[in-house]
């Protein structure tokens, strides 16, 4: 950690050379948390299963000036998904790429790119919102990534604004040393606004160790509806330090999905709080592992409000010698009565050196509610296996039926129909051992 510091201390003109005024105005406050909690102790409570400060304590390095890599997304990146988007945007390590695309503009007040501009044409809601979910995170990554973080995304959603197609981000992790990425996130829907926001991984250099520290803040206001969903596909040298706070309004409906097709240690960490009535949670996670892999999910929903719904499900398909971990919390708060939460983890272990770790807990402080929580974790049912063979089916076709309809309620769920097809693919392919990857890198 201290080695951290003393880089920030030494390198701050230079962070702060190329980032915007309202950005470096926090940095103080990060660094002061920073160095009181550090980075997240390992076999704490919350991180059994990832040694955060062990797996950065390697020398990486950081890109401080304002320089992209040797590539250009819109000529090296083409997205098979077809009919996904308006628009497409494109984060290269930690810099949003700027470039006119000729897309369809988008509906009028919508602002979509840099955070640096967004500083410069919305000051006063960025200071509304920046960091102000975050800074609850006393581990002290979202601090590190505060006091690095020099650039972002922003999507922000006007009042009573209905975007009728999703917004896609691909983020684009390259480069030839060992490299730390500072990645931020910043969407706001407001009252009666409604969007899609998708965010896909891929790491385009898979020699060095490239390690991302990204943290997401949504605000999404009364009556909006708002779909969050992150794909990772990166590769087996990636450390993926992914942190999500939500803080939703009243009447509001949102779903997060998460899916992780190839990785080499993740760790994704969900905040969500219900803070107005009627307000409605779906958190879904699907993550597919194998080889040394190593998944670990930590969810925490907070119900403040009566009359408020979550739902939440992660599913685990662990092969060869993967590492799952999964724990998570809901909360439920004295004055939030008639709330239904629900909280279910499956596992699917596909070899007897796999290992999952769960942990589902309940804090109900209210007497009116409904609220459950759940875990399985088992081996393909040899009985259906059976069946299937009796069939005609061959042994290994019937595995790999199990394990694709394993993931189905996953991928139903998703409100994307191009997205939740192609998918399918993805997943099929993934199983079969076959390269998968949703893009055409040239």
């Amino acid at each position: 950690m201290r080695q951290y510091i003393d880089f920030f201390n030494a390198q701050r003109p230079s962070i702060e050379k190329i980032s915007s005024e309202l950005m470096n105005a926090y940095r103080d406050a990060a660094c002061k948390t920073f160095v009181e909690n550090g980075f997240p102790a390992f076999n704490t409570e919350a991180y059994r299963h990832t040694d955060i400060p062990t797996l950065l304590s390697s020398d990486f390095g950081f890109n401080l000036v304002d320089r992209y890599p040797d590539i250009d997304p819109y000529q090296s990146f083409k997205c098979s998904i077809p009919n996904l988007s308006t628009n497409m945007y494109f984060m290269i390590n930690d810099r949003f790429y700027r470039r006119e695309t000729g897309h369809k503009p988008l509906p009028e007040n919508i602002f979509s790119g840099s955070m640096q501009e967004f500083t410069l044409r919305y000051p006063e809601i960025f200071r509304k919102y920046y960091g102000k979910l975050a800074a609850t995170e006393k581990a002290g990554l979202a601090a590190f990534n505060t006091m690095f973080v020099q650039d972002g995304y922003v999507l922000y959603i006007p009042k009573n604004v209905v975007l009728d197609k999703p917004i896609q981000v691909t983020n684009i992790l390259r480069g030839k040393v060992d490299s730390l990425i500072n990645r931020r996130f910043l969407i706001i829907v407001e009252a009666g606004a409604q969007a899609k926001l998708l965010l896909c991984d891929h790491t385009a250099d898979e020699a060095p160790t490239l390690a991302v520290i990204q943290v997401s803040e949504i605000y999404v206001d009364e009556n909006a509806v708002f779909d969050f969903y992150e794909l990772e596909e990166s590769s087996d040298n990636t450390l993926r330090f992914n942190s999500v706070f939500l803080r939703q309004a009243a009447a509001t409906n949102v779903m997060i999905n998460s899916i992780t097709l190839s990785n080499g240690i993740t760790r994704n960490n969900y905040h969500v709080a219900l803070d107005g009535s009627r307000s409605e949670t779906d958190l879904y996670g699907l993550a597919i592992v194998d080889k040394s892999q190593q998944i670990d999910n930590h969810t925490n929903i907070e119900h403040h409000a009566p009359h408020s719904k979550s739902n939440e499900l992660f599913k685990y398909v662990l092969d060869d010698q993967a590492k799952g971990a999964f724990s998570g919390r809901i909360a439920v708060a004295q004055d939030a009565q008639k709330t239904q939460a629900y909280q279910n983890n499956r596992n699917l272990c596909c070899s007897a050196d796999a290992r999952m770790f769960s942990k589902p807990q309940l804090e109900i402080y209210a007497d009116d509610v409904k609220c459950s929580h759940g875990m399985t974790t088992g081996q393909l049912d040899e009985a259906a296996l059976f069946y299937m063979r009796s069939r005609g089916i061959a042994e290994e076709e019937a595995r790999l039926l199990l394990k694709y309809a394993f993931t189905d309620d996953i991928i139903e769920g998703i409100r994307m129909d191009a997205l939740r097809e192609r998918l399918k693919i993805l997943i099929d392919k993934r199983f079969r051992g076959e390269l998968i990857t949703c893009r055409k890198c040239l």
